[in-house]
């Protein structure tokens, strides 16, 4: 808890209760989560908040660069997950809604090459992978 209010106060925020307990689910879940999820996960803990209060919470954290916003194709909501130098792709089952995180990152190899050979300057890149997880694999 200690570095989560020492990073909040390096963005210039005040480490409010309420910002540091929605770091904590971040931390705690370690994969993206949408607002409605934390917002159940705090009231479990039995602090009082509101869900416009998460939300703005949220907003407040992503123009600081400390959560971002996922786009997942197949979701019916946005997701946020903690901001970091590597970024993350996740397989999506199509079923359960299970999110797999892809530990290697297919594509910087290749934003390096378009790069060098176009001469355009990539800042960012996203790839979704869909299809069925092996408990619902199984179920097909």
């Amino acid at each position: 808890m200690k570095q989560i209010k020492e990073d909040l106060i390096k963005k210039g925020l005040k480490p409010t209760k309420h910002r540091l307990a929605i770091m904590d689910i971040f931390l705690s879940l370690n994969k993206p989560v949408s607002a409605e999820d934390i917002y159940n996960h705090l009231v479990k803990k039995d602090i009082s908040i509101n869900l416009s209060t998460v939300y703005r919470t949220l907003e407040t954290l992503e123009n600081k660069d400390i959560i971002r916003t996922v786009i997942l194709n197949g979701t019916d909501k946005a997701l946020f997950e903690i901001t970091e130098h590597n970024h993350k792709h996740y397989f999506l089952c199509i079923e359960c809604k299970k999110m797999v995180p892809i530990m290697h990152c297919p594509l910087e190899a290749y934003e390096q090459r378009l790069t060098e050979e176009s001469g355009v300057e990539v800042t960012g890149h996203r790839l979704d992978i869909f299809g069925y997880c092996r408990d619902c694999k199984v179920k097909t």
